[in-house]
């Protein structure tokens, strides 16, 4: 008996990329999609597992998985899933993360990284397709352990929950936002004063 070819997630899977804007300004990205099959009486039934990332690019982002029988419901209850789920995260300039930060969901760990203006996204298909509907421009990612989508995108969003805005890191500690960070005119006038 031959084996029919497998669709969507796995190492050997092709993963689709398809974007829609909706009419509310946020933009969903199809991840993976995948054919699983449930064994029954009179032989193997299909269905479509569906794999979605929706966001507004200006900085809020939600994820969701649906299962149905045909692959646009699927999608589509994927998507809903994903609106009802967004978090907001906050961003530096409006391009990049504030901070580095790592993120682990089950055997998936992903690595994000602040970047330099004009260094675009550096990351893997599912990562990439978390900043593009987040609308951040500049970052650095490296996925460690699981290449499975799901770990990876559960991973990114665990790391992005952990982000904090100098803001709301200096609201917790109760100081001005300029006491968190050292000031940049002094060092020089200490040294040329050590030297004199």
């Amino acid at each position: 008996m031959a084996r029919e070819p497998r669709e969507g997630g796995g190492r050997g899977g092709r993963e689709r990329e398809r974007e829609r804007e909706a009419d509310d300004g946020i933009i969903d990205k199809l991840v993976t999609i995948n054919r699983v099959a449930k064994v029954v009486k009179g032989g193997r039934r299909f269905a479509f597992a569906a794999l979605v990332v929706v966001g507004d690019q200006k900085g809020r982002v939600g994820y969701g998985a649906g299962k149905a029988r045909e692959v646009p419901e699927a999608i589509r209850k994927a998507t809903e899933r994903a609106k009802r789920g967004m978090i907001r995260v906050p961003m530096k300039e409006g391009r990049t993360l504030h901070h580095d930060v790592t993120g682990d969901f089950g055997a998936g760990s992903v690595i994000l990284r602040s970047a330099t203006a004009g260094t675009g996204i550096i990351a893997g298909g599912p990562l990439r397709a978390v900043f593009e509907s987040l609308g951040i421009g500049d970052v650095v990612a490296k996925s460690l352990g699981s290449r499975n989508p799901h770990n990876m995108v559960k991973a990114a969003f665990a790391a992005l929950q952990k982000c904090a805005s100098p803001r709301s890191v200096a609201t917790r500690r109760g100081k001005k936002v300029s006491d968190l960070f050292p000031r940049r005119d002094s060092a020089p006038a200490t040294e040329a004063a050590a030297n004199a």
